[in-house]
């Protein structure tokens, strides 16, 4: 039976704040040291209390593991270690039932080479349908063109297989084999795949790894008319039996090639901005605005009903693909001095540490996300100012166990400590005991507490969703202010990236009589005349200021 979807509003993910997480590192339940989908269900009230509105879960599907889940053997299944197909029903009954949606992976580039399809491939003969659903060749010189991804371990994008004594394509780990979206048999597996979830009740679906779908020779193999062909057609398979449901788009591009990602808004719904994040941290560490606004000025319009995912950090590592070798140089230097924290070519950091523990630049860089256009994504632990673990192998050192108590495990789990899927951070400064939801909890002024503030007072405000975004050209770049405006609701962010107080006079003019009331206070500001408007702001102080209609001026005289 297909069930309908939770929400009522179609678009609902443009107010959505999402909340990113690992299934097995939320919270265990039946003290095996691994999380699970009972372990989750327990913690929804936490969710609900911070204020997401979406739950974003990573791949929880059987696997080898060898890739954290991406290297999928059965999509329509859980990994046993998190439970069953029924608790996995039971946990998104319990999600609707508190007004939460579900998105979860759809992750269709590629399988684990121990999938029953690749196993059937390799064993049966050339041009056969069973070998058909991946692709072969009889050499590794075809698709020259094409970039190698994860440049640390992989130094070709074929491998030779012995069994069925042919090279097989794979964009990532030579352990994943990339699908063959030139077999219509495969399109009619990946939509059963889809109809699966979505009938369970599923709100959302991220593409994983979308721009590779399809290999062309004498192309780089990436963003090709084929793709964005198999892309519509997965759209056309869900908007002919569902209502309410999204598609989110993981295309780390160019913001022009990802537009097309969006189609005419029949491909993605939604589609990560991943250009703008590392300019984020580039801006605040030098201190200039500029790399913020020139990204966005090369960001062009989406369709109305699309939206942009926007994210500070999440499971993968700061990816630095998409700036130039002089900024990814900069990058390195700024933001991981020491070689063990860089992987591919990114930096596999948490937020918290990226900022150096400093709350200020914390809250500064959440306060662009929350006030930017599109949707914010936060990952899970974020909120509380986790660690990381640059001691652990591949991207592990940002998925250690959630830290909910000073307790053992970190309130993660009974297990015995050896058994944990990963340790529990346990240094004086990251550590659990140092940090965790429980004393954040009972501390009005911890970290957990102004996130929580933060996600209601966007909540309150669809502008920040749905609305438009205007720079404004204050002389002084290491002050940065725009105007987000929608159906007469005005609102002016003013952000210093400085680590020192810093003037900035704005020009307000097109707001002359206008009240800015400061948001998080309901403070007044003086009201807006035809001079430049002055402001001086702190070390890493944002403001956010609604333009209200000066009722004093108004009938002050009757």
């Amino acid at each position: 039976m297909r069930k309908p979807g939770s929400v009522s509003d179609p678009l609902w993910y443009k107010d959505a704040i999402i909340y990113e997480l690992h299934v097995k590192a939320f919270a265990d339940s039946n003290n095996d040291g691994i999380g699970d989908f009972r372990g989750l269900m327990q913690k929804l009230d936490y969710l609900t209390d911070l204020g997401v509105t979406c739950i974003w879960l990573l791949p929880f599907f059987p696997s080898p593991l060898r890739d954290d889940g991406y290297d999928i053997s059965d999509y329509m299944n859980v990994h046993p270690s998190y439970g069953t197909i029924n608790d996995f029903q039971l946990f998104l009954d319990a999600a609707h039932e508190r007004g939460l949606q579900v998105m979860i992976e759809l992750v269709i580039n590629h399988t684990s080479d121990q999938h029953p399809w690749f196993q059937a491939a390799r064993t049966s003969p050339p041009g056969s349908p069973a070998r058909e659903f991946y692709v072969w060749s009889d050499s590794d010189q075809l698709y020259k063109d094409a970039r190698i991804i994860f440049t640390d371990t992989e130094k070709s994008n074929w491998s030779w297989d012995p069994v069925a004594q042919a090279y097989y394509w794979h964009r990532f780990f030579s352990h994943q084999p990339d699908l063959n979206f030139d077999n219509p048999r495969v399109m009619e597996e990946v939509i059963k795949v889809l109809h699966f979830w979505l009938d369970m009740g599923v709100d959302g679906l991220r593409l994983d790894a979308i721009p590779y779908l399809v290999e062309r020779d004498g192309t780089n193999c990436e963003n090709l008319a084929e793709t964005h062909a198999a892309i519509k057609k997965i759209r056309a398979a869900l908007d002919e039996r569902y209502e309410g449901r999204m598609i989110l788009a993981e295309a780390n591009q160019p913001p022009i090639n990802v537009r097309d990602y969006f189609g005419d808004g029949d491909e993605c719904h939604m589609a990560f901005h991943f250009p703008l994040m590392p300019r984020i941290y580039m801006a605040l560490s030098q201190e200039d605005r500029q790399p913020i606004t020139d990204i966005m000025a090369q960001t062009p319009e989406i369709p109305e009903i699309c939206q942009w995912g926007m994210f500070l950090r999440n499971h993968d590592e700061l990816t630095l693909e998409m700036v130039t070798g002089d900024e990814r140089d900069y990058m390195y230097l700024a933001y991981s001095a020491d070689p063990r924290m860089r992987i591919n070519v990114g930096i596999r950091r948490r937020l918290a540490p990226l900022m150096d523990n400093n709350r200020r630049r914390i809250e500064l860089l959440n306060s662009l996300l929350f006030s930017f256009p599109g949707t914010p994504i936060l990952y899970y632990g974020d909120e509380i100012g986790m660690g990381d673990n640059i001691y652990l192998g591949d991207r592990n050192g940002v998925r250690t166990p959630m830290q909910w108590s000073g307790d053992r495990n970190a309130g993660f789990s009974r297990a015995n400590p050896a058994r944990l899927y990963s340790p529990v951070i346990m240094d004086p400064v990251w550590g659990y005991e140092a940090i965790n939801v429980e004393a954040q909890q009972g501390d009005p002024s911890s970290l957990l507490n102004w996130m929580r503030n933060m996600i209601a007072l966007r909540k309150l405000f669809p502008v920040f969703g749905r609305g438009t975004l205007r720079f404004l050209g204050a002389l002084n770049r290491k002050i940065m202010a725009y105007i987000r405006e929608l159906d007469g609701v005005q609102i002016l962010c003013v952000a210093n990236l400085s680590h020192v107080w810093q003037p900035a006079e704005l020009d307000l003019s097109g707001f002359e009589g206008m009240l800015p009331v400061e948001m998080l206070g309901y403070v007044e500001f003086p009201a807006v005349t035809s001079a430049p408007y002055r402001v001086t702001l702190g070390p890493y102080e944002f403001l956010w200021l609604e333009l209200q209609q000066n009722m004093a001026a108004t009938y002050g005289n009757l």
